[in-house]
């Protein structure tokens, strides 16, 4: 597992926002022997491992191959932390999202269970839906679920893979809820609020938020669970570690905030008076769009996790000030 820093790992979707996340903080337990995956392309995630300590480097597509092709040529692994997919909620190829969130996933858990290797991949909390049936990951009939987009779709077909085929429980899929911090400025659209609402403010002194539709939530009063990058790695490699934690887990701060109670946030580690405006929600957004979301985490925290989490203002002061204001990343503090 990672009881040992020589430990093996393989962590695709490396160079990504959650995935260069986790080599950070295995960097900081003194993990070094970590082979990195990801799909570079044209945008500037590669700036993500700049300043990370890692062994190798693979491109997302030749590993493909190779687990396809040619599996023992890549050796064993402790562990594999499998984050790399496309998470843009609103991408529309639903070919390309079964190739790359579904079947790759498939292919690289039965390779990693065929060799002894702890699989730990990233599931959604976009798989709940519009949260009708709740948000509870100890449910056991997950075909209820009815995922809003084909990304939460393609995420939830693999689940529903592991649980029939039995290997649910010999892996751990975690539901990130709304995570943000630093290393994301490549997500273009699917960037945080906060990323987002921080460019807003430099350049306009203002936030825009989307109005609600429904009568029953002001103005901004929508709710989220938002999670500090820095708290969901350090969940995922508790998870990693430990061998009898098997299954679906939430992961999310356990509370959920509005955007005005974040956006405020983001104002006061500026130094600033908030000032928001209102705008219509888009309608392609309207029929897809989650009105409250929080994580139970209770099952995490029966795994043993007693790990403090940090506040909204403390996390967003902390990716604010120590991130955005320097344009930093993870591993920048220790240069």
């Amino acid at each position: 597992m990672l009881k040992s820093p020589e430990s093996r790992i393989l962590v695709t979707g490396g160079a990504g926002f959650i995935g260069s996340a986790v080599v950070w903080e295995l960097n900081r337990r003194g993990c070094e022997n970590i082979v990195v995956s990801d799909k570079l392309c044209t945008d500037e995630k590669w700036r993500n491992l700049v300043p990370l300590k890692f062994h190798d480097y693979i491109d997302g597509g030749d590993l493909e191959q190779r687990v396809r092709k040619d599996p023992e040529a890549l050796g064993r692994f402790d562990v594999i932390f499998h984050l790399g997919a496309c998470s843009a909620t609103t991408e529309k190829d639903a070919d390309y999202l079964m190739r790359n969130n579904y079947e790759f996933t498939r292919i690289l858990a039965e390779w990693s269970l065929a060799k002894g290797t702890r699989f730990v991949y990233a599931s959604s909390a976009a798989t709940y839906g519009d949260g009708s049936l709740g948000m509870d990951d100890t449910m056991t009939d997950l075909h209820r679920l009815r995922p809003l987009n084909m990304y939460g779709y393609s995420k939830h077909l693999f689940d529903l893979h592991a649980q029939r085929t039995g290997i649910l429980r010999r892996v751990v899929g975690m539901k990130y809820f709304n995570v943000y911090g630093p290393n994301e400025d490549h997500k273009a659209d699917m960037r945080s609020v906060v990323h987002k609402a921080y460019g807003q403010i430099l350049q306009t002194g203002k936030v825009q938020l989307f109005k609600s539709d429904r009568p029953e939530y002001k103005d901004g009063e929508q709710m989220r669970d938002f999670l500090y990058v820095k708290d969901a790695v350090k969940m995922t490699l508790h998870l990693a570690g430990e061998p009898l934690a098997g299954g679906l887990y939430n992961l999310g701060s356990g509370q959920a905030h509005t955007w005005v109670q974040l956006v405020n946030a983001i104002f006061a580690a500026l130094g600033r008076e908030p000032v928001i405006d209102f705008v219509p929600m888009p309608e392609h957004l309207k029929a897809k769009y989650q009105y409250y979301t929080c994580a139970d985490i209770a099952k995490l925290r029966k795994t043993g996790y007693d790990e403090p989490l940090h506040t909204l203002e403390e996390a967003v002061r902390d990716y604010v000030q120590g991130y955005l204001a320097g344009d930093r990343r993870l591993g920048d503090e220790t240069a």
